[in-house]
C-alpha cells in the first residue's frame, strides 16, 4: 500500500500513517459498509477502499460516504455492463481512445482529443467517458492502479467547452474514480489556455498540480517528459513519437469488442482474489444501498488537508477532454481540526445502508 499522510496543524509537517494503521482504516471502512452483493464486494477490494481513503486524507467518515455514493452510482449506472455497441457512435472520431501502448511504468494511456468532439448528447458523452475509464482499468497490470492521460490540443478552441458536460464529468470522475490519475500531459495547449490554468491551479492541492504537465513540441526540455515516459517508437507522431498510423476506428472497434468479452470475468470472484470475502448474497436486493445523508459525515465534520474530490481530486477534463478545475467543494473542510490517524469515532449504526425511502 502507498504511504498515507496526515498534516499536523501545529508545525505544517506531514505525519505518515504506518502500513498497520492504513490497513486498520481499510478494515474499519469495510466493516462499516457491511455485506454486499458479489460485484460490489469485488469493487470494494482493499486497494479500492484505500483509494477512497487517500482521496479523503484517510478520514474514515468522509471516505465511507464517498464509497457508499459510488456503490449506489454503480448499481444505477452499471458501468461494467456498457459495451462497444452502446457507445460506438460516440467513439467514431477518436475523441477518447485507449492507446495500444503503455508508459514505461506499465500504466494504461488514454488519449483525449477535445477538438474531435462529435456529439451534443451529454448522456452519450458521459456514457462513453465511463466506458473508457472502465476499459482503461480493465487493462491495468496487477501492480498498477493509475492511468496516464495524454491530451492533444490540436485544433482546440473555446467552442469545445461545455459547462453542462463539465459539471457532469467532474461529478463522475471526481466522486467515482478517486486516485485513478497518475499523470495528465497537456500537449501543445493554446496560449489562451495558460491564463485560465494560472487561475485554476490555485484550487489544486500540490499533489494534484504536480501531476499535470504542460508539454510543447518546440521546447526541448519539456519534450524530455515524453521521452522519459514513453517508447518513442510506439508513441503517436502527434505527440512527437514515430508512429504515424494514429487512430483507426475499425481496428479500435475490434480491440474494444475483445475487451468487452473479457469484462464479465473481471467482475467474478474467481478472477478477483483481492475482493473481500462476503456471505452469499445472490438473493439480496439492492434497495439497502440507498444513501441516507443523515448517516454520513456532515458538513461540520472537517479535516485539515483533505484532498479535493476526484481523480487525484480536482483535475478533470470536459467534453471528455478539455481541462476543467472544479474549485468548489461539496463539503466544508477546515484547516483547524486534525483527525487522529489512529482513532475513529464512526459508529456502524450511523453509517449503515438504510432501507430505500
Amino acid at each position: 500500500m502507498s504511504e498515507g499522510v496526515k498534516r499536523s496543524s501545529s508545525n505544517g509537517f506531514e505525519k505518515p500513517l504506518t502500513t498497520e494503521h492504513q490497513q486498520a482504516k481499510v478494515n474499519e471502512v469495510r466493516r462499516l459498509v457491511g455485506a454486499l452483493p458479489e460485484k460490489l464486494s469485488i469493487y470494494c477490494s482493499d486497494a479500492s477502499i484505500e483509494r477512497h481513503l487517500r482521496a479523503r486524507n484517510w478520514n474514515v467518515k468522509k471516505a465511507l460516504k464517498m464509497l457508499k455514493e459510488t456503490l449506489k452510482w454503480r448499481v444505477a449506472f452499471k458501468p461494467e455492463e456498457i459495451r462497444w455497441e452502446d457507445i460506438a457512435h460516440e467513439a467514431h472520431t477518436g475523441k477518447i481512445y485507449r492507446s495500444s501502448y503503455v508508459d514505461k511504468h506499465g500504466r494504461t494511456v488514454l488519449v483525449m482529443r477535445p477538438s474531435c468532439q462529435n456529439s451534443k448528447s451529454i448522456k452519450g458523452q458521459i456514457k462513453y467517458l465511463v466506458y473508457c475509464m472502465e476499459n482503461a482499468i480493465l487493462n491495468l497490470p496487477p501492480d498498477q492502479e493509475q492511468m496516464v492521460w495524454l491530451i492533444d490540443f490540436s485544433g482546440f478552441n473555446l467552442s469545445h467547452i461545455s459547462l453542462k458536460v463539465t459539471r457532469e464529468t467532474a461529478h463522475v470522475l471526481q466522486d467515482h474514480y478517486p486516485e485513478r490519475l497518475g499523470l495528465a500531459i497537456l500537449y501543445n495547449p493554446p496560449k489562451f489556455f495558460e491564463p485560465f490554468w494560472m487561475v485554476a491551479k490555485a484550487f489544486l492541492e500540490p499533489k494534484t498540480y504536480n501531476k499535470v504537465k504542460f508539454v510543447y513540441s518546440d521546447e526541448i526540455n519539456t519534450r524530455k517528459v515524453m521521452e522519459d515516459l514513453f517508447d518513442m517508437d510506439h508513441l503517436e507522431a502527434v505527440f512527437g513519437g514515430k508512429d504515424s498510423v494514429g487512430f483507426e476506428i475499425n481496428k479500435y472497434a475490434e480491440r474494444m469488442k475483445e475487451d468487452d468479452n473479457r469484462m464479465p470475468s473481471f467482475w467474478t470472484r474467481a478472477s478477483s482474489p483481492s475482493a473481500a470475502p462476503q456471505p452469499d448474497l445472490a438473493s439480496t436486493t439492492l434497495d439497502p444501498l440507498n444513501l441516507n445523508s443523515n448517516s454520513d459525515a456532515s458538513d461540520d465534520d472537517k479535516t485539515e488537508g483533505s484532498l479535493p474530490h476526484g481523480i487525484d481530486s480536482d483535475t478533470v477534463f470536459t467534453d471528455e477532454n478539455a481541462l476543467v478545475i472544479d474549485g468548489g467543494k461539496k463539503e466544508s473542510e477546515s484547516e483547524s481540526e486534525v483527525e487522529d490517524p489512529h482513532h475513529s469515532d464512526v459508529k456502524p449504526d450511523e453509517l449503515s445502508f438504510d432501507k430505500a425511502e
